[in-house]
């Protein structure tokens, strides 16, 4: 389901044969890792910070919206620590993030009728016949985009940047007066003087406190690109995909008896599966059993997506099916894709009203059900966009041409993103 159909067949070849010589772009031991980390958070001892993009385009892979990128997400983690006092699994979705499932295979604009946009990977966001052609020369740039990502985020994870000693490294310039900011600076203020004091006890600088881990995923729906960079690693120990740290199986394609679902079994990776309204509970058990077959901690997430106004007729009954199975998974609410709605005026956007409801509700179910709420699995970008109405802003229907960027669906944008970090501090705060 959801794959191109490209003219070209031997073409395809070459360019899949050339990604397969390629080096990939992350190792089997960071992916270990994050299953292991994930395993914490499934018992309560970690929480999951997944955020990002809706779909990255060719065109913002520069240094600025990476950074700007990272310290949203670095900012958020550090309330979420503050508030939880747990560890926090950070996770982009970046890297990687170019191709989207659509609803309809076309597009019709003023009688003309062509190929939707299905990402960057595959094709253009232009209206034109070129530019809705799928070209395979598509997945060799994804690929280049992809590497020079991550490797910017590695060197600023590990060379400082996210180092507590300095979190003026993570301002965001256009921010700073705002009532989220001045929230985040009391947290930092706090957080500093703890710092001092636990350096002043122990003699010396806490070096643990210089780096961050900092994870990729992406919808793994190209699945030649996917298996192109599906590699067995060093240590013959399986099939990792090394194009992400977690691939995740989007809603629309997670059928058990589809391509997608066949792949993502034969993957050591820890995975993720989208969970929407038409899922019933006895389908998802035995999805559950064809994913994670061994039944083994930290493999699968559950992203369940229903809407404010679905979720308390939907998950519980998932929840409790799963809970009775004793069966081991990772719960995240994904409170973006289930809300978003037309406006009068052709944009798509989402109700910040409505997605912070459907976190709310989704935590008081899982408390009720004996099943935890363990991530959180956004749509957002750090910068100063117009795409969801309302939050601290208070944005409106008319606002959203002001700054609307987004060529597929909406995000948050900083101050609502960090809205919704103080709201997650307060549900996964102690004794909550």
């Amino acid at each position: 389901m959801q794959q191109p159909v490209y003219e070209n067949a031997q073409e395809v070849d070459e360019v899949l044969q050339n990604l397969a010589q390629l080096p990939p772009l992350v190792t089997a031991w960071e992916v270990d890792r994050l299953q292991k980390q994930l395993a914490e958070a499934a018992t309560g001892n970690a929480f999951v910070l997944q955020g990002g993009d809706c779909s990255e385009s060719f065109g913002d892979c520069n240094a600025l919206a990476i950074l700007r990128k990272l310290k949203v997400l670095i900012q958020m983690s550090l309330v979420l620590i503050c508030g939880s006092k747990q560890k926090i699994v950070r996770i982009g979705r970046i890297a990687g993030q170019y191709a989207k499932p659509r609803s309809a295979n076309t597009e019709t604009r003023e009688g003309v009728e062509l190929p939707s946009y299905r990402g960057d990977i595959i094709n253009r966001s232009g209206f034109t016949k070129d530019d809705r052609e799928p070209n395979p020369q598509l997945l060799l740039r994804a690929y280049e985009r992809s590497g020079l990502t991550i490797n910017y985020i590695r060197a600023l994870s590990e060379g400082g940047f996210a180092d507590l000693h300095h979190p003026e490294n993570w301002d965001l310039e256009f921010v700073r007066n705002t009532p989220g900011s001045r929230r985040y600076q009391q947290i930092l203020e706090s957080l500093s003087d703890s710092i001092r004091f636990m350096e002043v006890v122990t003699s010396g600088e806490l070096e643990q406190l210089s780096r961050v881990d900092f994870f990729t995923s992406h919808e793994a729906l190209h699945l030649l690109y996917e298996q192109a960079l599906t590699r067995t690693d060093q240590r013959q120990s399986g099939h990792y995909n090394l194009s992400t740290h977690l691939p995740w199986i989007g809603d629309r394609t997670r059928a058990i008896d589809g391509a997608h679902v066949e792949y993502f079994r034969g993957i050591r990776n820890p995975i993720g599966v989208k969970v929407g309204n038409t899922m019933a509970p006895d389908e998802l058990v035995d999805l559950i059993k064809v994913l994670n077959s061994e039944n083994t901690p930290g493999r699968l997430t559950l992203i369940h997506r229903f809407g404010a106004e679905k979720i308390s007729s939907k998950l519980p009954l998932l929840a409790d099916t799963v809970r009775r199975a004793n069966l081991n998974v990772l719960w995240s609410c994904d409170p973006m894709h289930g809300n978003t709605q037309a406006t009068r005026n052709g944009f798509k956007t989402r109700s910040f009203d409505e997605i912070t409801s459907e976190i709310i509700t989704a935590f008081r179910i899982h408390r009720d059900c004996g099943t935890r709420l363990s991530g959180i699995h956004l749509e957002l970008t750090g910068e100063d966009v117009t795409e969801c109405v309302g939050g601290p802003a208070n944005l409106t229907e008319s606002d959203l041409p002001r700054d609307y960027r987004s060529q597929v669906d909406p995000r948050l944008n900083y101050e609502q993103a960090m809205e919704i970090a103080f709201l997650l501090s307060e549900q996964t705060r102690p004794g909550t």
